[in-house]
């Protein structure tokens, strides 16, 4: 495995002739990155996006073979579309779209949209495309899922109705993110099967994420710092790359080696106390069940994924 200590980068990325990748969230900043580098390998990369026609603008400059479909993950519905559309072995989903630091608003089933797109929507999406997944699930988190405040995931108010705060809601979802990878990778190792869930996160990259910041003030703070702090998309996307390609054990978590893991190459990272926590991840998990009302579809006799 290449460390990070020789700057790993998306020359080290393996063949990937043959493989099929879906990324959510692909027509800008970390995820046209990240679909950039699968097809400049040889994948076939689906960008799966809520406007198509800003997703066809962004495939347009892709080298590779890339398609677009339409997903919107604040949307159940358009969840399930997408899914029932699938046919074939998907090789690789790297969930990676988001919203963060927005004022507060709920998603067309009501929940509060943070929570609802960047976890809920990926619940629902990975399990209902997990009996095609064959190698990979990657599910870009966050820093954030640390910040001061010790964030936890609100069981009695997970809208946060009442005490909605933009960072509060952005860092419940991210450590949502880790927990699910944490019980996936559990059931998927229960289940007999050889698809790994891992997660990973950018470190400070300067994307049009931090642009919908609910403050002022904050949105002239992540301005200075994309100018003077941040990395680029190409760079930020290393991490959620070296996730989904290296061999790694599943649940590994990946962010930049440098200072504070702001910037860098690609290395295995540490994680909160909350974010370790299998209790809180089962539980995590059957509340997501009931809300999305999708369910883990392997079991233990299934073949898909299935190790020989």
């Amino acid at each position: 495995m290449t460390t990070a200590s020789s700057k790993w980068n998306v020359t080290d990325i393996p063949d990937q002739t043959g493989r099929t990748a879906v990324v959510t969230g692909a027509n800008s900043g970390l995820g046209i990155a990240t679909v950039e580098a699968l097809a400049g390998a040889g994948a076939h990369v689906v960008l799966a996006v809520r406007d198509p026609q800003r997703g066809a603008a962004a495939a347009a400059g892709v080298h590779g073979s890339v398609e677009v479909r339409r997903l919107d993950l604040a949307d159940l519905a358009s969840v399930r579309e997408f899914a029932a559309g699938w046919q074939g072995d998907l090789d690789l989903l790297v969930n990676n779209a988001g919203v963060m630091n927005i004022p507060e608003s709920a998603t067309k089933d009501g929940f509060e949209t943070q929570f609802g797109t960047n976890h809920l929507g990926h619940f629902a999406l990975t399990n209902l495309l997990l009996p095609h997944i064959t190698d990979r699930v990657v599910t870009v988190s966050s820093g954030a899922h640390r910040m001061p405040g010790s964030p936890r995931i609100h069981f009695d108010n997970l809208n946060l109705t009442g005490e909605y705060a933009p960072m509060k809601a952005y860092s419940q979802s991210k450590l949502a993110n880790l927990l699910f990878t944490l019980e996936l990778q559990r059931r998927l190792t229960e289940s007999g099967s050889a698809v790994r869930a891992t997660a990973a996160h950018p470190g400070w990259a300067a994307t049009n994420l931090q642009s919908h910041d609910g403050s002022a003030l904050r949105r002239l703070f992540m301005r200075v710092g994309n100018r003077f702090v941040a990395q680029d998309n190409k760079a930020g996307a290393l991490p959620t790359l070296y996730a989904a390609v290296q061999d790694l054990p599943g649940a590994s978590y990946v962010g930049p080696d440098g200072l504070g893991e702001m910037r860098g190459a690609p290395t295995l990272v540490g994680r909160s106390a909350a974010a370790s926590d299998p209790s809180t991840a089962r539980r995590l998990w059957t509340v997501s069940e009931e809300l999305t009302g999708v369910t883990f579809p392997l079991s233990a006799a299934a073949t898909a994924g299935a190790r020989p």
